[in-house]
């Protein structure tokens, strides 16, 4: 989420970088092309994944609630910041010279696009880390103390920390702006999106150093508390599941085991962790290597668009995972097929 910025050209005239996404026009077409896929596939998929939790009683969860949470956080993703790089890249195929606001070191406009939608991607993808966490730990419970569950984790509860990790994402996206003026947002022409960036040119200053990598601190304390919840919960359900094949069940075993949605949920859950660790971590080392000083500019562009891609995923994982969801999936759109032929 951050960038170097490079110096200014007069009149927004700057080239852009020769990158493997653009270097002719054809890469630039399909480039093109892949952002509006992608934005099809976001919009596509989370409208699908919310109508499912919201529109069916079996999925109005606490789990069913942190699966909407995080639906909605990668619907944002492909109604604002996608939407808002393919015109960009229209714009700057078409026109003969680059709009004002993607120009390094446009930071003097007095309404920068990019002021909202780089606080919206990153706030986003900290929500869907934090959500990843809380639906973690949601499930650890289910596994790990399954009579404790239901009094453990309510929907109230559930809906309260939903709300927390809302504010608490927005605002860590924006304290770089708030407690740096040495750190701006602007559109790249490396990563192809609206990034954060070092205000000063030449020297690093050593406050924003701090504070640009707060990013990854968080999300990777996170992440690795994710992990390390999961290989608990599937650890235990690896040996309930060999102490079912070797011991008789009795009415007390049933009673306090965990049951087979629990299981599977968690283990959706565990594929949710691993998919969203590997499109996260290209982004940690790029920001990494940018407080070092590197560029990587061919770098930036596939480890952002790698992360912009997972939004799509969840849907995927779930209807893999989830046979129940798959049903209700089918239902609707069965539901939508018979309403439109009875229109016709």
């Amino acid at each position: 989420m951050i960038d170097p910025v490079e110096p200014s050209v007069p009149d927004g005239a700057e080239e852009s970088p020769c990158t493997v996404c653009c270097c002719t026009q054809t890469n630039k077409i399909l480039m093109v092309v892949f952002m509006a896929l992608l934005i099809l596939a976001i919009v596509f998929g989370n409208l699908l994944t919310l109508a499912v939790v919201l529109g069916t009683k079996h999925f109005r969860t606490p789990q069913g609630y942190l699966k909407a949470s995080l639906a909605a956080a990668d619907l944002a993703v492909g109604v604002f910041v996608v939407p808002l790089s393919v015109y960009a890249e229209l714009q700057l195929m078409a026109g003969d010279s680059a709009p004002e606001w993607t120009a390094s070191n446009s930071r003097s406009m007095s309404v920068h696009p990019c002021a909202v939608m780089g606080p919206i991607f990153a706030g986003c993808t900290l929500v869907s880390i934090t959500t990843i966490f809380l639906m973690t730990i949601e499930r650890s419970i289910a596994v790990l103390r399954p009579l404790h569950k239901d009094s453990v984790i309510t929907r109230k509860r559930t809906s309260i920390l939903i709300a927390f990790s809302w504010l608490g994402s927005f605002f860590l996206a924006v304290s770089p702006l708030l407690f740096s003026r040495e750190i701006v947002l602007e559109y790249n022409t490396c990563s192809r999106m609206c990034n954060y960036a070092l205000g000063t040119i030449g020297e690093f200053p050593s406050q924003a150093w701090n504070i640009l990598l707060l990013f990854p601190a968080f999300d990777f304390t996170l992440l690795g508390g994710t992990v390390a919840i999961n290989i608990i919960s599937l650890s235990s359900i690896r040996q309930h599941s060999k102490r079912r094949k070797h011991l008789a069940e009795t009415e007390c075993q049933k009673a306090s085991k965990p049951t087979f949605s629990d299981i599977k949920a968690a283990k959706t859950i565990g594929t949710l962790t691993v998919a969203f660790t590997a499109s996260f971590t290209p982004i940690a080392v790029f920001v990494v290597g940018n407080v070092l000083g590197n560029e990587w500019c061919n770098f930036s562009f596939f480890a952002f668009w790698i992360l912009a891609s997972n939004s799509c995923c969840n849907v995927i994982i779930y209807s893999v995972r989830d046979h129940k969801f798959r049903l209700c999936v089918q239902k609707l759109l069965l539901r939508d097929a018979n309403k439109s032929s009875r229109r016709t």
